[in-house]
């Protein structure tokens, strides 16, 4: 089945929020606790799974389910379904300060790789599953840990970047190296790597981290300039007496992670 065709506008300038028209019939599908608001003749259905158009049955939704599951969110979503027979508007505001981009799926490919908590919203029937990173240095000492987020289909999907977007184009062999966390999506088309820094002196006091992440293109990629774990560190040093978690962008290493990134 085709993707329901969305109608969207994003308002805001730091703290921004993307408004979706729904035509009669036409459904979105979000994370829970991201509604800012909604017409009246929206209707609210909790579904198993990532919204996207399942074939399966039961066990197609409880495999669309687990994927979510591996990470990190819930097992659920939230459908909104214009029930009227006239247009309707809804609204999903930003978790935290920065710009909201707006991709469409069928002019990259179909397909985009996205940090685990960078989704916000999508047209009903864009699949949500789970990419693996095959690479053990990019699963141990990228910001992304093992699995990022795979949006598929060919309608719109909204995703979040914290602070400033940049949005670059690699040229087929172009490399840029960027701090692991502040990547939020690229296409499947570029490599995604992990590189060391080079000198034990300049990753120990440098404030850089051990680890840059290396993406060759060709493709797109949407970096941040303020990750959400980033802008916490900074909160949580700032209050006197309260310890550091050591919870950096996704790493599965714990607080030796925040020494790898840069985050210290």
């Amino acid at each position: 089945m085709p993707m329901h065709e969305i109608e969207y506008k994003i308002i805001g300038e730091d703290l921004q929020f993307v408004e979706i028209e729904l035509d009669p019939n036409e459904a979105t599908v979000a994370e829970a606790g991201g509604m800012m608001y909604m017409d009246d003749g929206i209707e609210m259905e909790t579904i198993f799974g990532d919204g996207s158009q399942q074939t399966g049955g039961f066990m197609g939704a409880l495999m669309g389910a687990g994927k979510r599951l591996l990470t990190g969110e819930s097992l659920f979503m939230t459908v909104f379904l214009n029930r009227s027979t006239a247009k309707r508007r809804i609204a999903f505001g930003a978790p935290y300060p920065g710009r909201i981009v707006a991709v469409h799926l069928a002019e990259i490919g179909g397909e985009l790789i996205a940090q685990k908590d960078s989704f916000l919203a999508a047209a009903k029937g864009v699949s949500i599953g789970i990419a693996f990173q095959k690479k053990l240095g990019v699963g141990l000492f990228g910001g992304e840990g093992f699995i990022m987020q795979r949006l598929q289909g060919d309608g719109w999907a909204f995703v979040h970047a914290g602070g400033m977007l940049q949005e670059r184009t690699l040229a087929p062999g172009e490399l840029i190296r960027v701090d692991t966390g502040c990547i939020v999506a690229l296409q499947p088309t570029v490599s995604y790597d992990i590189e060391y820094v080079g000198k034990i002196k300049t990753a120990l006091f440098g404030g850089e981290g051990l680890f840059f992440a290396t993406l060759r293109g060709p493709g797109r990629i949407w970096l941040q300039s303020l990750p959400l774990s980033r802008m916490a560190n900074r909160i949580v040093s700032a209050v006197p007496g309260l310890m550091r978690g050591g919870r950096e962008e996704g790493s599965i290493l714990g607080g030796l992670g925040n020494l790898l990134d840069g985050d210290n």
